[in-house]
């Protein structure tokens, strides 16, 4: 079943009166405060979702903490397991389906996915991004908008694929950066608009209203 099958076979659930919380596996490397968001909206309603497994990519992860006190299932992947990345994404995609995950959230993990993940799961692979897709791709967005001296940057939430942060963009949302702010304001204000806008698109999913088009851009019903 690809992505637009199973958004169409939840749709029908959801019109059908039954709301069964969306599966979804979590992937992490750092200190996971998206994990907590999205573990935050599931607790008080707003969120119809089950995180069945935190998969982190170093077991000094922070975020591991969050899932563990959550009693959220955890696999903490060693470095030396990552020194094959195709290897590591076998155990991971594996571990995920045995899980019963119908769709991969990645927040902070600082890894790219590869084959046996994309293949796994087909357009049903989540990113985070802090800029504005295709603006400032890489790992040092908010950095890279800043020394650019831009006047908006914003989040973006996309598909991933092969291509580092360049999948199908399923939503985005601009923030207008003011005069006088430094870095870490620019980057706790990001991560506001992160902290909404992520459960939010998750709940699209869970909703079965997001679609990918076959030209590659994506519908939200």
């Amino acid at each position: 079943m690809d992505s637009n099958q199973l958004q169409e076979h939840i749709a029908g659930i959801r019109s059908e009166g039954c709301g069964d919380p969306l599966p979804i596996g979590v992937l992490i490397s750092g200190s996971g405060t998206n994990l907590q968001a999205l573990i935050d909206r599931i607790a008080d309603g707003s969120l119809n979702a089950e995180i069945k497994l935190v998969v982190a990519s170093r077991p000094s992860a922070k975020g591991l903490a969050r899932a563990e006190a959550a009693g959220i299932q955890t696999l903490t992947l060693s470095k030396e397991i990552y020194a094959d990345p195709i290897q590591a994404d076998e155990i991971i995609a594996s571990e995920l389906y045995r899980a019963g995950v119908a769709y991969v959230i990645m927040a902070g993990y600082m890894r790219k996915v590869h084959a046996p993940l994309l293949a796994t799961f087909p357009d049903r692979i989540v990113n985070l991004h802090p800029a504005l897709l295709p603006s400032f791709p890489g790992a040092h967005a908010i950095d890279d908008a800043f020394r650019r001296g831009v006047k908006v940057t914003g989040v973006t939430v996309h598909f991933a694929n092969a291509a580092y942060d360049a999948g199908p963009i399923i939503a985005q949302r601009a923030l207008p950066v003011e005069e006088g702010w430094d870095v870490e304001v620019l980057e706790a204000h990001i991560h506001e608009i992160e902290h909404e806008l992520y459960p939010h698109v998750v709940q699209l999913l869970a909703d079965g209203r997001v679609q990918v088009r076959e030209d590659r851009t994506v519908a939200i019903s």
